[in-house]
């Protein structure tokens, strides 16, 4: 049987949001079979736990945010993308406030945690997502045309292609496939730092945004040029960036899909779009588990290699 994953033991991390610029603390525990992943907003006069589904999503500008219970927590993908990268199912996230922690604005300092607290294999069987047909969403026209799809295909196939029409992204790779099987998600993705334009951060902070973001926790260009010293960590680390943060986006439909993803200029709004599309149409997906591993898809019945 392919069975679900927790973690052995707690393990926390201590940073600062993105957006808000606030001190955060975030505490990870192992959670039983089937609760798949939580998020606990324990900092409030009553905790509140918000359950991850497609509809907690209630807000996709610039990162995806869930609420319940008039509670919400921001900037979720990076974690999320690093859950799906591992293969995390089950999982408690205990946060001190109102968004998750940039720390290096990748998720390699989130796979990191997961792994030093160790994968644990639990006694009941992965439940998977298995897209059976086409479904698309799509929006604009010509040059401002962008769409996302997920067509059926046994393990899990993403493909991203940017465009951004600026001189330090244009000289990158644009377009990116990853295969979660066959590559290697800490080795291949999670590093790709999260990435911003000069022009666009004044403007944000005007409007109480990237309050904590910098050099040390995103890719921060001006009209021509990458402003790290370090450079990129990846020759395409742009389009990779993408492909992590729809790791993310589409985790939260709270199972692991079997799918190919291909996504054209796709943002966190059209990811989210696209699992309520896909939820919409029964008739385009089943669940399915694997009572025999060699049956499951490649690389999908060991817990993911560590670096």
């Amino acid at each position: 049987m392919l069975q679900q994953r927790t973690l052995k033991t707690l393990t926390r991390a201590v940073g600062v949001g993105l957006h808000s610029g606030q001190r955060v603390e975030l505490t990870l525990r192992p959670a039983q079979p089937d609760t798949g992943i939580v998020f606990r907003r324990v900092d409030l006069p009553e905790p509140v736990d918000i359950p991850i589904t497609a509809q907690a999503v209630t807000d996709t500008r610039l990162a995806s945010t869930i609420s319940a219970g008039g509670a919400k927590v921001h900037t979720v993908e990076h974690l999320m993308s690093a859950c799906a990268g591992l293969g995390i199912d089950n999982l408690y996230i205990d946060i001190t406030a109102e968004e998750v922690p940039i720390l290096d604005g990748s998720s390699a300092s989130f796979v990191f945690l997961l792994q030093s607290a160790g994968v644990e294999l639990q006694k009941a069987p992965r439940r998977f997502i298995r897209v059976k047909r086409p479904v698309e969403v799509r929006e604009g026209e010509g040059a401002q045309a962008k769409w996302a799809r997920l067509t059926p295909y046994h393990g899990y196939k993403l493909n991203f292609e940017i465009d951004f029409d600026h001189p330090a992204v244009d000289s990158t790779g644009q377009r990116v496939e990853f295969d979660l099987g066959a590559g290697n998600y800490s080795r291949d993705i999670a590093r790709a730092r999260t990435f911003g334009f000069t022009r666009d951060v004044e403007m944000m902070r005007a409007n109480g945004l990237a309050l904590g973001g910098g050099l040390d926790n995103a890719i921060v260009m001006d009209d021509y040029k990458v402003l790290n010293s370090d450079g990129l960590r990846y020759d395409d680390e742009f389009v990779k960036h993408k492909i992590l943060d729809a790791m993310g986006d589409l985790y939260l439909i709270g199972k692991p899909l079997l799918a190919e993803y291909t996504a054209f200029r796709s943002g966190h709004a059209m990811n989210n779009r696209l699992l309520r599309e896909l939820l919409a149409q029964p008739d385009a997906w089943d669940i399915v588990t694997f009572d025999d591993e060699r049956q499951a898809p490649s690389g999908f019945a060991q817990p993911a290699r560590a670096w």
